[in-house]
């Protein structure tokens, strides 16, 4: 069983999920046999939900962690709720971690989470620093505890 990870921008552009989509699934192709493979996502909006729908599109199964009891009713705009349940409808586990409000511990948890249960870490991030808790943060984090980060950011993506 291969478990991948995942952090990136949630403001990536329209004409950016394309691109980004067929980078994550070339990314996933190189880790072998898609019935081995787990992806582990927040599905936030933008990469966090590009990369579930490509790990489930190639075949793999999903496991969903939620910063806290309250993230769909507090954070899910409205705009991104149909591909929210939907993602979470497809997922094999959805784990919640141990906060009722969604807030910066209760993203540094889920991040851990991500990174702590994962062989690999793909990384959607321009690699601009983006402040304390940012993708560049949970990059950090990975590469401190070891696990590999492949960065993902083609040509032409984008942030909105």
């Amino acid at each position: 069983m291969t478990r991948i990870g995942v952090t990136g921008h949630m403001n990536i552009t329209a004409d950016s999920v394309p691109l980004i989509y067929d980078e994550i699934h070339r990314v996933l192709d190189e880790h072998g046999d898609a019935a081995d493979l787990v992806g582990v996502s927040c599905i936030a909006r933008g990469a966090d939900s590009v990369f579930a729908q490509a790990v489930l599109d190639a075949g793999g199964r999903l496991e969903v962690v939620l910063p806290s009891r309250n993230y769909r009713e507090r954070k899910v705009k409205p705009d991104h709720t149909q591909q929210f349940d939907g993602l979470i409808r497809c997922a094999d586990t959805v784990r919640v971690m141990e906060f009722d409000e969604a807030g910066r511990e209760a993203y540094e948890a889920a991040n851990e989470a991500v990174v702590g249960t994962c062989d690999a870490l793909i990384a959607v991030w321009d690699s601009q620093p983006n402040g304390k808790g940012g993708t560049g943060t949970v990059v950090e984090l990975a590469r401190d505890k070891g696990v590999p980060v492949v960065i993902v950011w083609p040509d032409g993506a984008s942030r909105g």
